[in-house]
């Protein structure tokens, strides 16, 4: 019997690293099979800097519009998410958003526009055009929400801010945390290029997967060297 117990060990070892790897290397946007209104994947995808939060857009110059799919987990089960353009600042007041959150099981979230002025939501009219708004439930409690939005032509980049907010209760929306996390999730979005701004610096799609890359590359090596190591003593 005490033959087993390297081989137990191993598997256990194993185990707990796969368990540790696998949920790294599945959340990111480039492994997200989301397709636009047209049913055709988005010409780019970002991993967005804070919120666990991942957006794909497509940037039509002929019509000045921008489609976007928008995904991030509530950070409760009543809770809500939300993508905006700001049109005239950095900050969140004064952006115009999109907010969904579940409306029970079996049905699909529900998503709202609105005016966002200080710390107040007023669910309203958007001081620009859009279509095809919908909101999809997808697997592990995530949201993702879907439109298209008209942008000033020739607009080389718009300000975006995402959120992931409190309680919905009767329809009424509860507010955010105020975490670093919440504060930062903003950043400049690049229309005809890869890099999304947020603060003084900059990240591209191919950087973080790099980083992503790095990381697990470096977790896999670890793995092998720990169970080399069991086998050998």
């Amino acid at each position: 019997m005490a033959s087993h117990s390297p081989l137990r060990l191993t598997l256990a070892v194993a185990s707990f690293f796969v368990s540790i790897i696998s949920p790294a290397t599945s959340l990111t946007c480039s492994t997200q099979n989301v397709l636009s209104a047209e049913k055709t994947p988005f010409q780019t995808c970002l991993d967005l800097p804070e919120l666990e939060s991942y957006l794909h857009y497509t940037y039509n110059a002929t019509n000045s519009s921008l489609s976007v799919a928008f995904i991030a987990t509530p950070s409760r089960s009543d809770g809500w998410i939300a993508w905006a353009i700001n049109p005239t600042a950095t900050t969140m007041s004064g952006s115009q958003a999109f907010l969904a959150y579940g409306s029970g099981a079996g049905s699909p979230p529900v998503v709202k526009t609105y005016n966002i002025s200080g710390f107040n939501l007023t669910e309203g009219r958007l001081a620009f055009d859009f279509w095809n708004l919908r909101a999809e439930a997808l697997k592990g409690g995530r949201i993702a929400i879907f439109t298209t939005v008209k942008v000033p032509a020739g607009a080389g980049s718009v300000n975006q801010v995402w959120q992931i907010g409190g309680n919905v209760t009767n329809g009424r929306v509860g507010v955010h945390p105020f975490s670093p996390p919440n504060l930062n999730s903003r950043a400049v979005l690049n229309l005809t290029g890869t890099a999304s701004t947020a603060g003084g610096g900059s990240k591209t799609p191919g950087n973080q997967g790099r980083m992503a890359t790095n990381v697990n590359l470096g977790v896999n090596l670890g793995v092998l060297v720990l169970l080399g190591t069991i086998f050998i003593f």
